[in-house]
């Protein structure tokens, strides 16, 4: 019978499937939705180009050319795509260090590592981040969006705020009394705004709009003295128009050091975006494809450093925005990437205007909802090993960068990983007195000198050792060790290094080594090595009654000495 052919590459967006059978009623909705989105993301993108130490203007580029990219070759019918607060802090930091220029680079580099992923297929592998992990960086997250917006709320004196977090709020606290009434007054009454506005009307007209409307309206009829887009950044801080075509400054001395800020950028985008669309298919009913997802979003990432654009992610706040308000395909999407664009073509100059401390206050409303608060709450239930990790990925986004969290969460969770699966590993010595039922075994009517070990759990080198104390116990009168391997679920080297060093010394000192009932993977691993012909055949049984009856043919029972005739 022919096999079926495996597709290893497959670059289908979902919007091939989604034209199908597209009707004029779903274009209308999905129009409505994109215009509404393409509003609501107008603060957003700027307050997180601004935010993430860039411009404005680089916010709305990369809202306008990757969420156009994300929607149109991903696989999902209504993710929404642009800058996101996930970045903010990062971003912030690369700038930072290594200037605009390499961050377009580690941009780039992220792109094509994202395509890579979907492409070879790996798009489920983000699954395994454990959970303290991605929680705790999004509540670090969270915590660096708001510090990042304390200037511009309070409109503090400070020329540049320090990257780093010590110095940074070294200098907010120097800074603090110079703060500005006037613009700490228009941001709390935007922040006032954003959370008693009703959910009813957020349908139809969202809260950050309301917000920017009004702070905007208020800075220029009352002539406050209150710190501008323009006024910070000049006529040119919301150009009309997109930018030009133009090729990126390769610093070679600095590529080595940008593959680790890129690499964060990756996990930090494929989480993300993964994360959005599995949220998005809950409200929709669907599946995405997370493959061409990833894909999509590594062609939008390579993409708009060409234009000066920052990373682009799937986001979760725009994309449920996108569902409530009616969005079917991913045509909506790309009416508002549109719907950006039109907004700056048409009304830049209005846009100039926008209050900084007003964006401060969407922004920091927007931190306050994204952090998952609820697990401070929760980590008295927790187990020790899990808080430790959620403390530890929250401690080192906020106080240093996501590359050094992520990579020390993900070097602790595996750790506590190892040592859990270490602890579930057990080999305990059966005995003709050991109790019967489920999960034990009986070993009845063995003959002197033999070592019944039941082996449960998985085998691998964190438990590897406790082969080692087999080895010890194994000298003297033994003659034979059994090893029930029925409750095996998995081996790799070591712990089969471990085994052969046991085979080794039981054969050294005319001993044997009896394997009771392999599991499927650890018995094609001792096969494929050679260990399992080592051993013996005759010496690999089924189950733990063989290998009894395997010990008796090995070891004998004595024949009782002839009684003497007397003589007579």
């Amino acid at each position: 019978m022919t096999q079926p052919k495996t597709d290893y590459f497959s670059f289908r967006p979902k919007l091939i499937e989604c034209l199908r059978d597209y009707t004029r009623a779903r274009f209308v909705a999905d129009v409505l939705a994109g215009l509404t989105v393409g509003i609501v993301a107008l603060p957003l993108a700027i307050g997180f180009g601004i935010a993430s130490g860039a411009s404005p203007a680089t916010g709305l580029y990369t809202a306008i050319i990757g969420g156009f990219l994300v929607s149109a070759l991903g696989g999902s019918r209504v993710q929404i795509g642009g800058p996101a607060g996930a970045f903010v802090g990062l971003v912030y930091m690369i700038i930072a260090r290594y200037g605009l220029p390499n961050l377009l680079i580690c941009t780039m580099m992220s792109g094509v590592f994202l395509f890579l992923l979907g492409a070879a297929r790996l798009g489920t592998l983000v699954k395994f981040i454990p959970h303290p992990v991605t929680t705790g960086f999004t509540c670090g997250i969270a915590i660096t969006i708001i510090i990042t917006q304390v200037k511009d709320f309070l409109g503090l004196a400070i020329d540049k705020v320090p990257p780093e977090f010590f110095e940074k709020m070294t200098a907010l606290i120097v800074a603090l009394p110079s703060f500005s009434g006037w613009t700490l007054a228009v941001g709390a009454v935007g922040y006032a705004i954003l959370k008693l506005w009703p959910g009813r009307w957020a349908r139809y007209v969202p809260g950050s709009i309301v917000v920017v409307a009004a702070g905007t309206f208020a800075v220029w009829y009352f002539k406050l003295p209150v710190e501008t887009i323009q006024s910070r950044f000049g006529a040119g801080g919301i150009p009309q128009g997109l930018p030009e075509f133009h090729l990126l400054e390769f610093d070679w001395t600095h590529l080595r050091d940008l593959v680790a800020p890129a690499i964060a950028i990756t996990l930090m985008g494929s989480i993300e975006s993964l994360l959005s669309a599995v949220v998005s298919d809950g409200m929709i009913d669907d599946r995405h494809d997370s493959n061409q997802e990833l894909m999509a979003q590594g062609i939008a990432n390579f993409t708009v450093p060409f234009f000066g654009g920052i990373p682009v992610t799937g986001v979760i706040a725009r994309t449920a925005t996108n569902v409530r308000v009616g969005a079917t395909t991913p045509v909506a999407g790309m009416v508002h990437a549109v719907t950006l664009f039109l907004i700056i073509l048409l009304a830049a100059p209005l846009a100039r205007l926008i209050p900084l401390t007003s964006l401060g206050a969407v922004l920091i409303f927007v931190a306050l909802k994204m952090g998952e608060w609820d697990e401070f709450v929760l980590l008295k239930r927790q187990a020790k090993s899990d808080a430790a990790v959620f403390l530890a990925t929250f401690g080192l986004t906020v106080m240093f960068d996501l590359t050094v969290a992520i990579e020390s969460g993900m070097m602790l969770a595996a750790v506590l990983f190892i040592k859990r699966v270490t602890d579930t590993t057990q080999v305990h010595l059966l005995d003709e007195d050991a109790p019967g039922g489920q999960g034990h075994e009986q070993v009845k009517n063995l003959p002197p000198g033999v070592l019944v070990y039941r082996v449960f759990g998985a085998l691998l080198f964190g438990a590897a050792d406790k082969i080692d104390n087999v080895i010890r116990r194994a000298g003297g009168d033994t003659r034979v060790v059994i090893l029930h391997m029925a409750a095996v679920t998995a081996l790799d080297a070591t712990a089969l290094n471990a085994l052969e060093n046991l085979h080794e010394k039981l054969r050294h000192h005319g001993k044997y080594l009896v394997l009771s009932g392999p599991h499927t993977q650890p018995y094609f691993l001792m096969a494929k090595t050679g260990f399992l012909e080592r051993v013996g055949p005759d010496n690999i049984v089924a189950d733990l009654a063989s290998a009894a009856d395997r010990a008796r043919v090995l070891i004998p029972a004595k024949k009782p000495k002839a009684a003497s005739r007397a003589p007579f």
